[in-house]
């Protein structure tokens, strides 16, 4: 697993035991069964989470209080090889309603043979967040951020 910032987006990249269109499936659909629990804006405990699979989709999470937070926006979806959703969370980490003020996640999936499948993540255009975007850089390219979450993905994938 790998790590690195430039000026304005974080890229990490991941190896994981698993065909292509698993790795895919799991990153998506199943994106409630490893991202980290405590990594959500509800005020509400997290029940799970949805990865609507299609442009125009939306990714949300669930509250245990029947609460939705939409917190992504599907901009780009090409299974099993990529697919790229906004941002929607601004410095203060709550929604973000303005989409010039939002970055991307862009994920492509490699296949590396049979059974194990490269996964690369790009969180780009930071600096749309404004003034003190540095933080969000620095956040989500920290150990707690999106390391934490491919890693939890990786061991999600080989379960």
């Amino acid at each position: 697993m790998s790590t690195q910032a430039t000026m304005t987006s974080v890229q990490s990249s991941i190896d994981v035991q698993a065909p292509i269109e698993r790795a895919f499936q799991v990153f998506t659909e199943d994106i409630g069964s490893w991202w980290p629990p405590d990594h959500h804006i509800l005020e509400a405990e997290l029940h799970g989470m949805v990865f609507e699979p299609r442009v125009g989709g939306n990714v949300y999470d669930r509250g245990t209080d029947g609460s939705e937070c939409r917190w992504a926006r599907v901009l780009a979806f090409d299974p099993p090889h990529r697919f790229v959703i906004s941002w929607d969370i601004g410095l203060d980490w709550k929604v973000e309603t303005d989409p010039a003020k939002t970055s991307e996640i862009e994920v492509r999936f490699s296949s590396e043979g049979p059974d194990r499948t490269h996964v690369e993540l790009e969180h780009r255009n930071l600096d749309r967040h404004g003034e003190g975007w540095e933080r969000m850089r620095d956040a989500v390219g920290s150990e707690g951020g999106w390391l934490r979450g491919l890693n939890a993905f990786a061991d999600r994938v080989a379960s």
